[in-house]
């Protein structure tokens, strides 16, 4: 069921509530909208892999896996660029694997290192998946292709101030 949308912008009228009690409500206004964006994204990226048996957390990792040279990484690898904890890694491969997404490897040449390498199953569903999230382009509408790149620009400076990335 779809919600049905508010005859106003509760966000706008928190803004003008927060200016009138607390302060300047430019910060409050910004963070509240960025939290919502991501809940409508986070929605339809969902609705778009939930056919598909993934949920985002594992679609990255297969996008991952299929984006390196060799189609594996080791799993610490993984979570540096994933940017989750260890056990998140090990809870997503155990699901991948389960599913006959991934495998794990032994390294060719570091005997305490093992790998995640995707399979042609796991290929073959990041490939449908990816149809999925681009036809809703991965949630975010509304914006021109400047607008998009102007918003992840403009994130990627409160990222980097917050030490998510050096240059």
């Amino acid at each position: 069921m779809t919600p049905q949308p508010l005859p106003f912008d509760p966000i706008a009228r928190a803004a003008e509530l927060w200016n009138e009690h607390v302060g300047p409500a430019g910060s409050m206004a910004a963070v509240t909208s960025v939290m919502r964006v991501q809940q409508i994204i986070q929605s339809a990226v969902d609705a778009a892999l939930k056919p598909h048996g993934l949920t985002f957390a594992r679609y990255e990792a297969l996008v991952l896996l299929y984006f390196s040279r060799k189609g594996s990484l080791p799993m610490r690898v993984m979570g540096e660029r994933l940017q989750l904890h260890p056990t998140s890694v090990t809870n997503i491969v155990d699901r991948l694997e389960s599913d006959g997404l991934a495998q794990r490897v032994p390294h060719p040449t570091d005997r305490r290192t093992t790998l995640v390498e995707i399979t042609d199953a796991g290929r073959a569903r990041r490939e449908a998946a990816t149809e999925a999230v681009v036809a809703v382009n991965l949630g975010l509408r509304g914006l021109t292709d400047r607008q998009t790149e102007q918003l992840t620009d403009l994130l990627a400076k409160v990222r980097r101030a917050a030490g998510d990335f050096e240059d």
